[in-house]
Formats: C-alpha cells, sequence, structure tokens
C-alpha cells in the first residue's frame, strides 16, 4: 500500500464523519505533507547538454585528438574537415534524442484537470492537482478518475482500465470490505488515469501523483534505459579496436624510423597522417546517411523510427516480446460462434460491418441460421443495457463491450434493438453484478411476462430444468451443455449463456430472482477479440527470418495459449507461464527467472511491472529483444527493451512517446518489414566500414613495409588526407544507400555478441590490405627502381591508391553476391561519386594550386591505364573469394538460412 494511504486504514472504521470530506484546514495540511497531484516535471537537459552528450565516444574522442593534432603541425584543412563531421554528427544526434523526455508529458495528459470533492460537507470542483489522499471525491460516466481512489458506494460503475492492465473489457466496479485480499480489493480501487464509461461512484483518495499506479509507470519511465542499441555496442567495440591498432602501429612506426635516424618532424607528421588515414572519419556520417535512408523507406511502409539507432537496432532483434491486445488483435470483442443445446454450430463474420455480415451453419441455408439463432439473439439483446447506432462512419457502440459485441450480433441476425423494445415492453431489469454472473429482463407481451437471461454458462445451466432440442423443449443435459461450453473456451473464446422463461398471469409486480427458475437453456454464444488478419502470416516471416516471437498478455493462460496458437506463434503447453509464476521466480532471484524465461513462450495474466522484468531477463539470456505494445502498462518495457515498437493508431501518446519505432497503421506486418529495412541499414553500414578499413589498413601496411626495409615515405601526410578526405570521403556516402539485395529476411539475425568484424570482415579487410597495400609497395619501390623520381612515384602511387578505392567501391556492394550478379545502375549516385572522386583526383593534376600543395603532375593515358590494370587485380581476387564462399556453402544452404555464417 503507498505511504500516502496509511492514514486511511482505519478511517473508515473508526467513523462516518469521512462522508462529509476533509475540513479545508485537513486539506492543506496533507498538500503541505503529500504534495500536489501530478507527476513531476521532467529534467530537461540544456540544448547545449544534449549536443556535447554526442561526443561521448572513443571513435569520437580519436577524431578530436586528430584534428588537435592537425592544427598543431598547421594541416588546418583536415582540422576543419573533422571539425565539420563532427559538429554534423551532433546535431543530428541531438534532434533525434530531443524528445526523449516527453513519456512523462504524454502520461500528464491523463490527468484529470478537474475534480468534483466533497470538503466541509458541501460539493464543489477543484483542480485535481489539489486532491490529497483522504479527499473524499465522485467519479462518473465520462471522466477520467483523477487518483487511485477506493470506492464505498457505486452504481453500475464500469473502468476502463484497458491502458493499465492490458484488458479489453472494461472492469467492473464495486464496494469491498476493509481489510479484504489485494486481488479482491482491486475490484474497489478506481486507478488514476483510467476512464469510466459506465455509471457512477464515490470514494476516498488513497494514493496520489507519483504513488498511483500510473505515478511508478512515470517513475519507471523516467529510469535511464539499461538496453544499448546493438549498433552503438558494436561501433564501441569498433572504436577501441581503431585506437589499439592505430597507437601500435604508430609506435612502430616511429621507433624504426629513430632507429633510421629519420627527423623527428618528419616522423610526427607521417604519424598524424597515419592517424587519419586509419580512422574512418567518413563513418559517422555514412552511418547516419544509411539509417537516414531506412528510416525513410520503413516510413513509406508506416514504420515511423523516432531514434536513428533504433533502424539497425530492430534488424538485429532475436526476440519480439508483444503485446495481445490492439497488436495482435483487432481489440474489437466480437461473437464469432453460437452453439445450439442440439450441438448446432452457427459461425458469425468477424468485425463491425453489420450490413454485409452472415450468419451461417453447417449444411443449413442462411435463413435457417438466422432462425436457429432467433432466440438465443433474442436474449442476447432484451437484457441488454448498451446501444449501437449507425453513423457516417460506421457503427458506434456505446457500453460495456460484451454488451456491443452481443448486439453486434443480433443486428447479423437481423434483429434490431428499436423493434425488440417495441414488441417487448421492459417491465423491470436485474442488472449485472459480478457476485450474480448473470443479467435479467422481464418484459410484457401480451397477458404473460417473459424472462430473458444472459450470463455465464454454469450459473444458467444451473438455473434451466429444461433446454431448446431444435424441435422443441427437452430435459436439460448439463454435462453435455457443461462440455460444450469447455470446448468453446479451449478455442480461446470468452463464453456467454442464455436463457428464457415466462411468468404466466404476470400480475406480480415484484419481479425479481425468485423468479428465475425453471427456465430454457437457449445456448452459448463464443466471443473473441479476432486475430489481425496479416499477423499469422507476419510471424511465419519472423520465424523464417530466426526472429523468436512471445507473447506477453493479461488475459488468462488457456485464452492466451489460444489466441497464441491462432495467431501462429510456436510453443509447448509447459512454454505457457502465469504472473504468479513470474512473481515466484522473481522472489528466487534473477537465475531463477532467466531459467523461466528461457523457456517460456507465452506470458499469461502479467502485471505491468513484471512485464519490463521479463524484458531485462530476456535480455540477460542473450537475446536483443523488440517489445510492441499500445498501452500505458506498457511504457517501461518498451523504454527499456532493446527497441520499443508502439501501436500507433490505437495506441497511447504514452506507450507512442516511450518507444524507438511508431507502426501507424497498427499492422505487425510493418514490423517485419521493419526488420528487413534494420538488416539493410547494417549491411551498409558493414559495407562503409569494410571499404574505409580496408583501405586505411592497406595504407598503414605501405608504411609498415617502406620504412623498416629503407625506402622513402611513400606518400606525404597531405596525400593521405585527399586520398581519405576528399576522394574516399565522396565515395562512402553513396554506398550508404544500397538497396536491399533481396535475401535479407532468409538469413538468421547476428548473434547478440558478433562483432562488426567477423571472420568474413576480417578476411575481406586482410585480402584488401595485402592486395592494395603490398601491391602499392611493389609498384612504389619498381618505379623507384626504374628510376623515377621519388615525387614522381609517389604521384603515380597516389593514383593507383585513388583507383583502387573506385574499385574496392563496386566491390563492397555485397559480401556474397558477385559484382556482374547486382544490377550495375541500381545505384546511380554510387556510380555518379566513383566516377567525380577519379574525375576530382586527374582535375587536381591540372589546377596550379592543387598540383603544388598535392605534389602531383599530369601523367599519359598509358600510365594510367597501367594503374588501373593493377587495381584491377581486388576486382579478382574477392571475385574468386566471394565465388569459394559460395561453392562451399551450396551444401549447407537447407539446413542454414543464410547458407553462409
Amino acid at each position: 500500500m503507498p505511504a500516502n494511504s496509511v492514514l486511511l486504514q482505519s478511517e473508515r472504521e473508526q467513523n462516518d464523519t469521512f462522508r462529509d470530506g476533509l475540513s479545508g484546514a485537513e486539506a492543506a495540511e496533507r498538500l503541505a505533507r503529500f504534495g500536489l497531484n501530478r507527476l513531476p516535471e521532467p529534467r530537461t537537459p540544456s540544448l547545449l547538454l544534449i549536443f556535447l552528450a554526442q561526443f561521448r565516444s572513443p571513435l569520437i574522442y580519436i577524431l578530436l585528438i586528430a584534428a588537435a593534432v592537425s592544427l598543431l603541425v598547421s594541416e588546418a584543412e583536415d582540422a576543419v574537415f573533422i571539425g565539420i563531421v563532427l559538429v554534423l554528427n551532433g546535431v543530428i544526434g541531438g534532434i533525434q534524442e530531443y524528445s526523449a523526455g516527453r513519456a512523462a508529458a504524454a502520461l500528464r495528459s491523463l490527468e484529470q484537470p478537474f475534480a468534483t470533492v466533497v470538503r466541509d460537507g458541501t460539493a464543489q470542483e477543484i483542480e485535481a492537482c489539489l486532491l490529497v489522499p483522504g479527499d473524499l471525491v465522485r467519479i462518473e460516466a465520462g471522466g477520467r478518475i483523477p487518483a487511485d481512489i477506493e470506492l464505498f458506494e457505486t452504481n453500475d460503475l464500469l473502468c476502463d482500465e484497458s491502458l493499465l492492465t492490458g484488458e479489453s473489457a472494461p472492469a467492473r466496479k464495486t464496494v469491498t470490505a476493509v481489510g479484504a485480499p489485494n486481488e479482491k480489493r482491486k475490484s474497489g480501487l478506481a486507478f488514476a488515469g483510467s476512464l469510466v464509461t459506465r455509471g457512477r461512484g464515490t470514494g476516498l483518495v488513497v494514493a496520489t501523483g507519483l504513488s498511483t499506479e500510473i505515478g511508478r509507470i512515470a517513475a519507471e519511465i523516467g529510469r535511464v534505459s539499461t538496453s544499448q542499441p546493438p549498433l552503438m555496442i558494436r561501433l564501441k567495440h569498433f572504436s577501441n579496436m581503431i585506437a589499439w591498432s592505430v597507437g601500435i602501429a604508430s609506435a612502430v612506426l616511429i621507433a624504426v624510423g629513430l632507429f633510421r635516424g629519420l627527423a623527428w618532424s618528419d616522423l610526427f607528421m607521417m604519424s598524424v597522417g597515419l592517424a587519419v588515414s586509419a580512422i574512418p572519419e567518413g563513418l559517422p556520417i555514412a552511418i547516419s546517411i544509411a539509417l537516414a535512408i531506412s528510416m525513410r523507406r520503413m516510413a513509406r511502409r508506416n514504420v515511423i523510427v523516432r531514434r536513428m539507432p533504433a533502424v539497425e537496432s530492430l534488424g538485429s532483434c532475436t526476440m519480439i516480446a508483444t503485446d495481445k491486445t490492439g497488436t495482435l488483435t483487432l481489440n474489437e470483442l466480437t461473437v464469432t460462434d453460437i452453439r445450439l443445446p442440439d450441438g448446432s454450430e452457427l459461425v458469425l463474420d468477424a468485425g463491425m460491418d453489420l450490413d454485409t455480415c452472415e450468419i451461417r451453419g453447417s449444411n443449413l441455408s442462411q435463413t435457417d441460421a438466422r432462425d436457429r439463432a432467433e432466440k438465443l439473439l433474442k436474449a442476447a439483446v432484451l437484457p441488454n443495457e448498451g446501444s449501437l447506432t449507425r453513423h457516417a462512419d460506421g457503427w458506434k457502440g456505446v457500453g460495456d463491450t460484451v454488451d456491443i459485441a452481443l448486439l453486434a450480433a443480433a443486428r447479423k441476425g437481423g434483429l434490431e434493438q428499436e423493434a425488440m423494445k417495441d414488441n417487448y415492453p421492459l417491465i423491470a431489469r436485474i442488472p449485472y453484478e459480478p457476485d450474480l454472473k448473470y443479467a435479467a429482463s422481464f418484459h410484457r407481451r401480451g397477458e404473460r411476462v417473459r424472462i430473458f437471461v444472459k450470463g455465464s454458462a454454469e450459473t444458467l445451466i444451473d438455473m434451466a430444468d429444461r433446454m431448446d432440442g431444435g424441435n422443441g423443449v427437452v430435459p436439460i443435459d448439463r454435462e453435455m451443455l457443461l462440455r460444450q461450453k469447455e470446448e468453446m473456451a479451449e478455442r480461446g473464446l470468452r463464453v456467454l449463456a442464455f436463457a428464457e422463461g415466462e411468468i404466466r398471469g404476470g400480475s406480480d409486480e415484484s419481479f425479481g430472482y425468485h423468479h428465475l427458475v425453471d427456465l430454457v437453456f437457449l445456448g452459448l454464444a463464443g466471443m473473441k477479440d479476432p486475430i489481425r488478419p496479416e499477423v499469422p502470416q507476419a510471424i511465419r516471416d519472423c520465424y523464417a527470418a530466426g526472429v523468436t516471437v512471445v507473447m506477453v498478455t493479461g488475459d488468462d493462460p488457456k485464452t492466451a495459449a489460444a489466441i497464441a496458437a491462432q495467431a501462429g506463434l510456436k510453443f509447448q503447453p509447459d512454454q505457457v507461464v502465469t504472473g504468479d509464476e513470474v512473481s515466484e521466480a522473481e522472489k528466487s532471484g534473477p537465475y531463477r527467472l532467466d531459467e523461466l524465461t528461457g523457456r517460456a513462450r507465452i506470458y499469461a495474466r502479467v502485471a505491468p511491472a513484471q512485464k519490463l522484468a521479463i524484458v531485462l531477463s530476456l535480455a540477460r539470456n542473450g537475446h536483443f529483444v523488440a517489445v510492441t505494445g499500445d498501452g500505458i502498462n506498457d511504457a517501461p518495457a518498451l523504454k527499456h527493451a532493446h527497441v520499443g515498437v508502439a501501436m500507433g493508431r490505437k495506441g497511447t501518446e504514452v506507450a507512442k512517446e516511450s518507444a524507438d519505432i511508431v507502426v501507424t497503421d497498427d499492422n505487425f506486418a510493418s514490423i517485419v518489414s521493419g526488420i528487413r529495412e534494420g538488416r539493410t541499414a547494417y549491411s551498409n553500414i558493414r559495407k562503409v566500414i569494410l571499404m574505409l578499413t580496408a583501405t586505411g589498413a592497406a595504407e598503414m601496411l605501405l608504411f609498415l613495409l617502406a620504412i623498416p626495409l629503407g625506402l622513402p615515405m611513400p606518400l606525404l601526410p597531405v596525400q593521405l588526407l585527399w586520398l581519405n578526405l576528399v576522394t574516399n570521403g565522396i565515395q562512402d556516402v553513396a554506398l550508404a544507400g544500397e538497396k536491399p539485395e533481396g535475401d535479407e529476411l532468409a538469413r538468421p539475425p547476428r548473434r547478440p555478441k558478433e562483432p562488426i568484424f567477423d571472420r568474413l570482415m576480417i578476411r575481406r579487410i586482410v585480402q584488401s590490405m595485402l592486395v592494395i597495400g603490398g601491391g602499392g609497395f611493389a609498384i612504389f619501390s619498381y618505379l623507384l627502381y626504374q628510376g623515377y623520381e621519388i615525387s614522381q612515384a609517389r604521384n603515380m602511387l597516389l593514383l593507383l591508391f585513388v583507383l583502387f578505392e573506385n574499385i574496392q567501391t563496386f566491390t563492397s556492394r555485397s559480401e556474397r553476391r558477385s559484382i556482374f550478379s547486382l544490377n550495375f545502375f541500381g545505384n546511380p549516385l554510387l556510380i555518379l561519386t566513383v566516377i567525380a572522386a577519379q574525375a576530382i583526383h586527374i582535375s587536381a593534376m591540372y589546377i596550379p594550386w592543387f598540383r603544388e600543395t598535392l605534389d602531383l603532375a599530369p601523367i599519359s593515358f598509358a600510365e594510367w591505364a597501367l594503374m588501373l590494370l593493377a587495381a584491377s587485380s581486388i576486382l579478382v581476387v574477392t571475385e574468386l573469394d566471394k565465388w569459394r564462399l559460395r561453392r562451399r556453402a551450396r551444401p549447407d544452404r537447407s539446413s542454414h538460412p543464410s547458407g553462409l555464417r
């Protein structure tokens, strides 16, 4: 129980003065003690802090050091370029994180601005933020609950708590005894933020602000997420590796240079040039572009990405933990099945298209099926307290979702509520109460009074002594009817029963419970929240992509299992666990909970806090977890998962603000499209990293061979900067925009601990390093041997490396497929940037300022062609490796989706 409700423990027991409400003085004292009834304002960091936070990365630190060193050696061009990249990266990251603190603001939108409270014995309206524990509050249909309230008076009170609990049906609220068990006590509590759909009530405020249920959720959302995007984890490891590699290589070269007697200034400039060449300065912006392109593609598929790294995170997920209501289902309770006592089964079309839907039965015409269902549907309409009306945009219901579903079923069967009321005037009603488990109505029909009852199957089977046999009334077979009910429940249906009776004469005006005997049992109706049509195929696609799907819901285990089976989830009976089992596991410690989540696939009767515990446990088990949901109860799990996916059409603002990704059409299949785009984005990032790292490693090898073997410095620092910041920097941006190769969903997800530099990437980098670096060293040595001046040899070597980069760009378009199997014009920008890089370099040979700065000179066409032929060696080596890889993978293709890893 919240701390600020302890003082209320005995107020109801000790006296009745609480019915006059608090005095003004008491309210003021409690307001000072407990604070305002509102959620705290989020502490939004300043724009400067948001911008500076983007620079907390090892790779950024290295680039900052490189820029500072460049300034020290008067290489201002390099420092300016690096500075532009860093600022642009900071701006992009800052914009993406601008809305990070809006989840709490969305929660505040659910706070009731005013509340009706009794103080000093007088009802008055005050600002809801001034409510205090102990206040006497009145609530009624149409408003939101302003605080957590313990009820002591209710009148047909229903509250929609689906955003808190995940339950699609409104919760009926009743008065509970003081000291009742917690589970029983919940029916006597109205929770802040929930909507009153019917009736009215009066109660005492027992919790305000952060002590309310919604407040505890807000506090959970406000915590810093413990999950890092997979891309950020991999880039951190990549940055550390680059830093160590550059440091070791530079130390070796400096040591060798000192041994050879080279000048300190020359060695220092060489180290700066090599550091800049090895550090992929263009990687941050190339990553941003790759993610931004995927964001646009995903937006065209109704998937809106709120935080850029989430693009790749979705592609990395190995498990989707999905909510049921509104995500896998339509969140529209619908009568789908009718079972008559003689065993006849009737089927109704799902949905609210009441003008074209039909009732069908095996071997029955539509007319016969309607006739057989008429008695049952009549009993569904007359005790019904809801209403169903046609509007310009379709049929709309008011009232309890069960009542609306029954009215829709009757409309499909040709029965109209208003006509039924005219034909059967209402003279008395017994409203539904949870303790009664039924509702009944009494109607005048000529000289008789007709009784119609709807309620739980067990209750009505006990009330009836006869049943409708199709051709007349027959003695009731209770065991058979109970078997019918169990069969329907096992299919995930919510089962309701119907009966009718008659009072001859009808002179008794005190119609009530004592008349509900000797009834005729009419049959059962099965209701369900239908599975979205696209969900089964989408889940099959997830499994084909190697992504496991688990369901987390507040429904009971049988219903959850049945719906999961209809949706296509794969699970065994022992993989269905309940919230109670999760609680027991939590008490035993993280190890026991991780053991439970390691086998479970369906989580039923789960509380909001348990959803978060389940997600964190799945992450500890080694999964990259994507969580889907649409309610307030999903918000903490959405916030702390590796990637949170909110449903945008019917989802709450709280869920959307807590999530990284919003699916605007509430289509589970759109998530599969997002996974494809996420994998494409990561694949493109790998392509950029391969290209940049391979050329940087080749330049390092070139110097590691030349300096120890006594050759002069192969390239000047300014030439290294030109090579990496201009010619190479143009092409990597275009490579980041490669289109999907088509087999993204045929591959398994990456292992959670798989680094960017896996075996395939390392092999490609080593190959490129040996071919480009070794080939460059051989040609540089040969040119010097042939009598070329050092400046001429460097001029030819620089052209060779530009050509190597051009060809490396094309070979990097796919890690597995031959360049000749790809659409050459599939990425027009890539072709243009390769041509531009070559044109810029050749132009620099003829422009005086560039020629002098870079120590360049024009070359003949024959020399250019010879360098192009030498550079083509990287194409031959890469194509041979891809061919060998495909050939080796072919026998294993049936056992491994990718055939490569």
